[in-house]
């Protein structure tokens, strides 16, 4: 559950504005929503193929090389919905490079246009599945990863289709350098129950949560997100849970 992917927008043909290899990866959940409007085209269309990340050129090249500037950090977003969080981010910390992987076409759409208008050179995106873009990153290449309001996919027979599962722990343990941590939000409290029981089990992670406002306030600099407000409003209360790789 993105941001975007709680929305129940007709879908449209709008995808095909992303090019066919971002969209033809196994992925679980919508692609596209409400048709696009022509400003989002045009920066599909004009700006995204500079902002795409070629997965065959990650292959042997450390990731500040993505960026045109020396970044003293990279961090990576999965799932970044409508792009708020990760916007805000890349604006106060022009140093650290930014990486977005969201396979909603609408999300995109909506980020690649933030981006080109705010001039930002620190942030680059991937528009698919985010799993082929793990398995291409280099090994303790993160400093952190941001999994907000993932779709809890709330019935049993669905939980196999969670992000948080071994496999993909595994990845982010990877994926993380020694020090660097792995944040989760969510307002459904059987996922939160899910994760920690499945990250504090685990040797890699350690939970920093010393006092329940550290899991109950968001994080410093937090901007808050559309589907957070959704969740809110309906009464469900978000938890901000931060694991170290140890």
């Amino acid at each position: 559950m993105t941001d975007t992917a709680d929305h129940n927008d007709t879908p449209t043909d709008d995808a095909a504005a992303v090019p066919a290899s971002h969209r033809d990866a196994a992925f679980y959940g919508r692609r596209k929503g409400k048709k696009l409007r022509a400003a989002q085209v045009a920066h599909l269309e004009q700006a995204l193929p500079s902002l795409a990340i070629d997965l065959d050129a990650l292959a042997g090249r450390p990731l500040d090389a993505l960026f045109p500037h020396p970044v003293r950090a990279v961090r990576l977003e999965i799932g970044f919905g409508g792009g708020e969080h990760l916007l805000s981010e890349a604006r106060r910390h022009p140093d650290i490079g930014y990486i977005g992987a969201e396979a909603f076409v609408n999300g995109v759409a909506k980020l690649t246009t933030a981006i080109a208008e705010a001039g930002l050179t620190n942030v680059r995106l991937h528009g698919d599945d985010v799993v082929p873009l793990l398995d291409r990153l280099p090994d303790a290449s993160l400093e952190r990863i941001d999994l907000l309001y993932p779709d809890p996919w709330p019935k049993r027979r669905h939980w196999k289709r969670r992000f948080v599962q071994a496999d993909n722990i595994g990845r982010i343990a990877r994926l993380l350098a020694p020090g660097g941590h792995f944040r989760f939000a969510t307002d459904i409290e059987h996922y939160a129950a899910w994760t920690l029981a499945r990250l504090n089990a685990d040797p890699r992670f350690q939970w920093t949560a010393r006092r329940a406002d550290d899991w109950r306030l968001p994080w410093e600099g937090w901007p808050g997100t559309r589907y957070e407000a959704k969740a809110k409003r309906e009464g469900r209360r978000p938890g901000y849970y931060q694991f170290q790789h140890i």
